[in-house]
């Protein structure tokens, strides 16, 4: 019996239908179509194929489809409502909270050092404390006005730079680079946002707040990496993006933190409160908002990612500040900055990315491996196929409480890997053995004609919370 027939007949005890072609599955049900884009040799799992049809069958609170285009990234798996690795596009003003769930503009950050490997190695253990001291055990000075804070979430990131006293981490940051990076945040300028729907301490009476979570990557999959450029595969689109084999770069993952999670779980109950009276709730536990309140929520969901895109940013100017003080003269620069868990309004259609980056024609786009495996710097193809979207990994392939009770070795032809972290526990979850390869990953991507490599990438250092 071939691999597709047992999938088939697996799939149709929950009345699953599964069809593969041209290195694509198509799943649909009695309610609702959707297509997968996986390599053969990787799994596709039930339950995430359950959630990506409940995702693509949402109704609005009148009945009606929300929903018109549903499909997933290679990086495929389960999540805790929605599938890691999923873009639904909704029509007309329709937005599904629960779809992005409480870590609001988790992304990534890729910074170029101007330091080659040979220049740092000599030095790896002064500055892997001094960082490890600076990320990981809050030796950090980040006074942000609350005026400040007003600013980003009311009128945007220049109005923060404009707001910010050169007190603490800012009065070493280049502000002129800093507005100038602006621009290499894909989505950011896309996003609208109110300040009424912040915490009341980032906008409140005093003067300064000084956010325990800001300048903080988070537990989980977050992370601050140093990795060096192992191969350039596009010259062009490397130069232009400033890397060169041997550099040493810094990718940050992150998101909104306590904010994201104050402004997610305030809007997914919000969702289920505002549901009608008498009509029968979704088991999937995702509720459309339309009108008035789903432009809220996109407000709401804008003050969080603002502030996700701010975290990243103290995150990378910590990092520089080290450099600067290890190294003299800081010579980095920004790649990119990109968005996984938000919707954008293109195309006329409300794009949900919950686990998936945007790879828009001509963007660049970030694809981490694992500790163990290579990244890769990419460069959108604007597939419409695939709603402008590519995944933003390789995918976990073993949940985190399957991996607490094993211990890992650097085996299986993985690279080296060095994992400088607080938690025990977090080295062996996030251990390589937990996720996908990601030659697999990139390769149908590539093939499917969502992106093209431009780099790519190997862990040196990893950072974890």
């Amino acid at each position: 019996m071939s691999h597709l027939s047992r999938l088939q007949r697996a799939f149709a005890r929950s009345r699953i239908r599964v069809d593969r072609q041209d290195g694509v599955y198509h799943v649909r049900d009695e309610s609702a179509d959707a297509s997968i884009l996986l390599p053969a040799s990787l799994p596709l799992e039930e339950k995430a194929v359950r959630q990506l049809l409940a995702f693509a069958a949402v109704r609005t609170p009148a009945g009606e489809p929300a929903v018109c285009r549903a499909c997933a990234t290679p990086d495929f798996h389960p999540g805790a409502v929605a599938p890691v690795g999923s873009v639904v596009a909704t029509q007309g003003d329709a937005v599904i909270p629960a779809a992005i769930g409480t870590d609001i503009n988790c992304g990534m950050r890729l910074l170029t050092t101007g330091l080659s490997l040979a220049a740092l190695a000599p030095h790896k253990t002064r500055l892997v404390s001094r960082l490890q001291s600076v990320l990981l055990q809050n030796e950090r000075d980040v006074p942000v006005p609350t005026v400040a804070f007003k600013a980003l979430f009311d009128a945007g990131p220049l109005a923060l730079v404009d707001a910010l006293r050169p007190q603490g981490l800012w009065a070493t940051v280049d502000r002129a680079r800093l507005e100038a990076e602006i621009a290499g945040a894909i989505g950011l300028s896309e996003l609208r946002a109110d300040a009424r729907h912040a915490p009341e301490a980032f906008v409140g009476a005093r003067e300064t707040f000084r956010d325990p979570c800001l300048g903080t990557p988070g537990s989980g999959n977050h992370f601050v990496e140093l990795q060096v450029v192992d191969e350039i595969h596009d010259r062009h689109a490397a130069y232009a993006a400033g890397l060169k084999a041997g550099d040493v770069l810094v990718m940050i993952h992150s998101g909104s933190r306590d904010l994201g999670f104050h402004v997610g779980t305030r809007w997914m109950d919000r969702a289920r409160a505002a549901w009608p009276h008498g009509v029968k709730h979704p088991e999937s536990r995702l509720y459309a908002l339309t009108g008035p309140l789903a432009g809220e929520y996109l407000e709401a969901m804008g003050v969080a990612a603002r502030y996700a895109w701010l975290n990243r940013v103290v995150l990378a100017e910590l990092v520089r500040m080290v450099l600067a003080e290890s190294f003299g003269a800081e010579r980095s620069r920004l790649v990119v900055d990109v968005p996984h868990n938000v919707v954008l309004a293109e195309h006329g259609m409300n794009i949900h990315r919950k686990g998936a980056t945007p790879a828009r024609e001509g963007d660049l786009a970030l694809i981490p491996g694992s500790m163990g495996d290579h990244s890769f710097v990419v460069q959108g193809l604007g597939n419409d196929d695939w709603l402008w979207s590519c995944s933003h990994g390789a995918g976990r392939r073993v949940r985190r409480q399957a991996l607490r009770s094993r211990s890992f070795r650097q085996e299986d032809g993985r690279l080296a890997w060095e994992c400088v972290t607080t938690r025990e526990e977090r080295r062996i979850e996030e251990a390589p053995q937990a996720y996908k390869p990601i030659g697999p990953v990139i390769d149908a991507q590539r093939q499917a004609g969502l992106i093209s490599t431009v780099a790519r990438l190997r862990p040196w250092v990893t950072f974890k919370a």
